[in-house]
């Protein structure tokens, strides 16, 4: 056996503990054998559990005023109150299970601090839980990360259970006050797979990001429906007003069908205009291969000419190019013109804002890549936790304003 001492010259650097404590500790180490020390059963974890008990020691000792050892203790204490033996607990903690012996005083009036009463779970280790659950993980996979990490056994109901408390702080989160004024906010729906009553459907996740007056960008909320309706967002957009959003300058959307009349229902004064991304693409859907190229080029001369006339101008010339082959096109831009042309009366740094909803479509396809393994969620329940926990974590990429109100 090695005996290891502790040396430093940085004073910055220096345990809090002395380096006797350290060499009476490390005294039957083994140095070739790091798994006695940080092994499932080494030394750190022994070490954490002792520390734990003697803490809960001293909190009791603390409580009664007076030593354990201390003669006639009884009296010592002036409400007659003693130790009165211990209660036996499993706690979970990052390093595995421990056993502890948690005091008892006579009274009954003993609230043990660093492992409460009731708690089962050292602190940290929810968030671990939930921190894994936000980035993807299914609860068969966190369930056994946890065994082959900590050694820790848990059920997958206890995981659920674990994640089950940001149900409150998301309610708390989606009834928030809102700005007054979101000059932008963009709005689109994402599709989960889901049980509705036994059967497997896909919902609708209908989001709304408003970027405020600093220029940030904000998820105003979420909300769970079976399908994307015009009367759905109506809901919403009331809503929004309800908690506080008194204008909107320009709204950007797809091109569902009664989405700009829901809106300016609401807001009279916005400008709903449409994801010009979007008409691009339904344009395409109808064009093979080999004409892709040419017609994208010619519908971008469209929205991006200085002005609705020279718009309108280069719309007409598409249609003399195109509409033998792909007359359904320029009926479709045409058609969409009202809620197209507010696009083409802003500078061209404005339009690049207003250009997509790509401001949502980025976090949606960040949401798909975590909930890429649950192939089927549970509930709404379930939807709105990952969900949720998938917006705190990309919030810290830098996204979106964190949910907390953080600003990145």
């Amino acid at each position: 056996m090695t005996k290891i001492k502790s040396k430093t010259n940085n004073k910055n650097n220096q345990s809090a503990f002395k380096e006797e404590l350290l060499d009476e500790i490390l005294a039957n180490y083994n140095h070739q054998n790091p798994e006695d020390l940080v092994g499932s059963n080494g030394l750190l974890k022994q070490l954490k559990q002792a520390v734990i008990q003697r803490a809960l020691e001293s909190e009791m000792t603390h409580h009664l005023g007076y030593e354990k050892s201390s003669k006639n203790s009884r009296e010592i204490n002036l409400d007659g109150n003693y130790r009165n033996g211990h209660s036996s607990k499993k706690i979970i903690t990052d390093d595995g299970n421990f056993n502890i012996n948690t005091p008892r005083d006579r009274n009954g009036s003993f609230e043990p601090q660093i492992i409460k009463k009731g708690q089962n779970r050292f602190t940290g280790f929810d968030d671990n839980i939930i921190s894994m659950y936000s980035r993807g993980m299914t609860l068969g996979e966190i369930q056994s990360h946890l065994k082959e990490i900590y050694g820790t056994d848990v059920s997958k109901d206890f995981i659920s259970n674990v994640t089950d408390n940001v149900i409150d702080e998301l309610q708390n989160w989606q009834n928030r006050p809102l700005d007054e004024v979101y000059p932008i906010v963009y709005m689109d729906a994402i599709r989960v797979k889901s049980n509705d009553e036994g059967r497997i459907i896909n919902k609708a996740v209908h989001m709304a990001i408003g970027v405020n007056m600093s220029g940030h960008k904000e998820v105003l909320g979420f909300w769970i429906e079976k399908n994307e309706g015009a009367k759905f967002w109506l809901k919403i957009v009331t809503e929004l007003k309800n908690r506080g959003l008194k204008d909107i300058f320009i709204a950007c959307v797809d091109g569902l069908k009664g989405f700009p009349d829901a809106i300016n229902s609401i807001y009279p004064d916005t400008k709903v205009r449409l994801c010009i991304v979007h008409m691009v693409r339904h344009s395409l859907k109808y064009v093979p291969y080999k004409d892709r190229k040419a017609v994208a080029a010619d519908l971008k001369l469209v929205y991006s000419a200085i002005n609705e006339n020279e718009a309108q101008k280069q719309l007409n010339n598409f249609k003399d190019k195109w509409d033998k082959k792909y007359a359904v096109i320029a009926d479709s831009w045409q058609r969409n013109w009202a809620e197209i042309t507010p696009f083409l009366e802003y500078p061209d740094y404005i339009r690049r804002a207003i250009y997509t909803t790509n401001a949502i479509e980025s976090i949606n396809y960040s949401i798909r890549k975590i909930i890429k393994n649950r192939s089927i969620l549970k509930n709404d329940i379930a939807i709105s936790k990952i969900l949720y926990l998938a917006l705190q974590n990309i919030s810290k990429n830098g996204l979106c304003r964190s949910i907390n109100g953080k600003r990145h």
